[in-house]
């Protein structure tokens, strides 16, 4: 392997020192958001009863931990958020490709889409209580509703941008318009395919959080509302920071996916 020549070490060095400027960056912002959070609360300029302050919300998640009762709210909204995502992207999918099969079809569903995906979400959630009750269903259904409606819309533009000279080649050659979608569309949409789940996967845990306000006896979402209704703010500030981290999680690994398919294509 060929030694690198000065210009491209030095632009390595250059990209090298940009990255390490970046984390350093986010960190020293995050750990002094959490210091003045800490001091102004100790201090008596902020109300810590009301702000609570990052040791009492670490000493909250402790206590939670040593009884065991932070990890059923955790498994449970991750259970409801990735069955959401999961059926958002199986549907979509397959509601994309229907519409691109159909355009007929396609062009008398396209303003009931826009108004569905228009229409706030939370504004269901009672309505989906009253058809299904208060189950886990129905949070799972709220999570789909948050994301389906635009997923669809989003896939069946991608598929219909594909560079039309291939999909004509694929005629050429007497192929179907199955083959089309199968060795053209498809594999041209998988950037879209992908970057439309790193979007549902953070719609999915709104959704999800929005049925638990009004329908889970568990869940992180169940923790806010009974936090709020409990004042036990230290709660509430602690499930929320749990969901923080759990949406950049989540995103990380569909961001992971995307990089391995990269690498792999």
């Amino acid at each position: 392997m060929s030694e690198l020549s000065a210009g491209q070490q030095h632009y390595l060095n250059q990209q090298l020192r940009h990255r390490r400027i970046v984390s350093v960056s986010r960190i020293f912002i995050l750990l002094s958001f959490l210091f003045l959070w800490e001091f102004t609360a100790n201090v008596g300029i902020i109300d810590s009863f009301i702000f609570s302050s990052p040791s009492k919300i670490a000493l909250c998640f402790w206590s939670m931990v040593l009884d065991r009762s932070i990890f059923l709210h955790i498994g449970v909204t991750l259970y409801e958020t990735l069955i959401s995502f999961m059926l958002v992207t199986a549907v979509s999918l397959c509601m994309a490709v229907t519409l691109w099969f159909s355009p007929k079809l396609s062009e008398i569903l396209d303003p009931y889409l826009v108004v569905l995906n228009s229409l706030p979400k939370s504004a269901l959630a009672p309505l989906l209580i009253v058809w299904l009750g208060a189950t886990r269903t129905t949070i799972i259904v709220a999570g789909m509703s948050v994301a389906i409606f635009g997923s669809i819309l989003n896939l069946y533009s991608s598929f219909t941008t594909v560079d039309p000279e291939k999909i004509k080649l694929i005629y050429t050659l007497h192929g179907s318009r199955f083959h089309a979608l199968t060795k053209v569309v498809i594999p041209s949409s998988v950037s879209a395919i992908i970057s439309t789940m790193k979007v549902n996967i953070g719609l999915c845990l709104v959704g999800v959080i929005i049925g638990e306000f009004l329908a889970a006896r568990n869940g992180l979402g169940y923790l806010i509302i009974y936090a709020s209704q409990t004042f036990k703010l230290d709660w509430l500030l602690m499930s929320i920071v749990l969901l923080c981290i759990m949406a950049m999680v989540l995103y990380s690994l569909i961001s992971l996916l995307e990089k391995l398919y990269q690498k792999r294509f």
